[in-house]
């Protein structure tokens, strides 16, 4: 009778998600936790503009077998966003603290799931980090100039002339507007998308001062597509292994910028999904499922 009990309480164990909060570089950084500890480790990481709330139905399928951390980036969901005056809003910066976030946690050795935002922050630790990462999953994490859409000339414009007028033309970028677009364009099924989802996401963007942070992270992505050469010699040079798992509909980051990571990685498989950006609002059933299939392919 006691073996049993002991086994039921270590699967409840086992199949809860943890809550929790870290101090790294003077930040509190939110983190979804799951999973063994003596697992291995898949590190997920959100985009623009939600939070690790976005894997809260992917979690479920794979803690079993797998330890799963998913922490809210400064500046998102419930980790800390000092004003834009007080922190450097860079994907350098956001890419040095999840750096000191999987420091202090003492992470070795992971796999790590890259989406939207988080896949230039994902890229950099993987190029700064290449012993440590077992794996790379990609859920319409461009780092392809193939992939980028028509939806990012006004962000281009911006890019090339920083202006003041060209800031303010894209306020709308963080309104209730444009944060629904982003869950339901492309998508066959919208009764399939949560309310909560893009509601909570737009709680956040409207604090006070956080249209500031947004438009500051705008302006920095270009350094992203400017280190694209850098992460394709990163790929040759270590060939990880890769699965994009990619919505074929998402406005923003086009299929031909998953094929394109074939250019670099010959062995990278890509799955697409009939739905749009939020791939997992819709297919995280699928998505999950294919995403254990390749962590058994990993490296220890």
């Amino acid at each position: 009778m006691s073996f049993k009990f002991d086994i039921k309480i270590m699967t409840m164990e086992n199949t809860s998600i943890h809550y929790r909060n870290i101090t790294v570089k003077g930040l509190n950084i939110f983190y979804r936790e799951a999973g063994r500890a003596d697992a291995p480790i898949l590190l997920l990481l959100h985009g623009y503009p939600t939070s690790s709330h976005m894997f809260r139905n992917l979690i479920p399928q794979l803690q079993e077998k797998y330890h799963i951390i998913a922490p809210d980036l400064p500046g998102f969901g419930y980790s800390d966003a000092p004003a834009h005056d007080q922190f450097s809003y860079t994907f350098d910066n956001l890419a040095d603290t999840v750096q000191g976030f999987i420091d202090q946690l003492g992470i070795k050795r992971f796999a790590v799931y890259i989406f939207d935002y988080g896949s230039p922050v994902g890229l950099r630790l993987a190029m700064a980090n290449p012993e440590k990462i077992t794996g790379i999953i990609s859920q319409n994490g461009n780092a392809y100039e193939e992939g980028l859409s028509k939806e990012w000339e006004p962000i281009q414009k911006y890019w090339r002339d920083p202006s003041q007028a060209n800031r303010e033309a894209l306020r709308d970028f963080v309104s209730e507007k444009a944060t629904w677009f982003q869950y339901h364009e492309g998508v066959t099924d919208p009764s399939l998308i949560a309310p909560e989802a893009y509601t909570l996401d737009q709680y956040f963007l409207d604090r006070p001062g956080n249209i500031e942070i947004q438009l500051d992270l705008v302006k920095d992505y270009r350094t992203n597509v400017a280190l694209y050469p850098k992460f394709h010699e990163y790929f040759r040079k270590y060939q990880p292994k890769v699965l994009l798992v990619w919505g074929n509909k998402d406005p923003y980051f086009l299929p031909a910028g998953a094929e394109a990571y074939k250019k670099d990685l010959q062995d990278a498989k890509v799955k697409f999904y009939d739905t749009g950006h939020f791939a997992l609002e819709t297919h995280a059933a699928a998505i999950g499922a294919e995403i254990l299939e390749f962590m058994v392919t990993l490296p220890a």
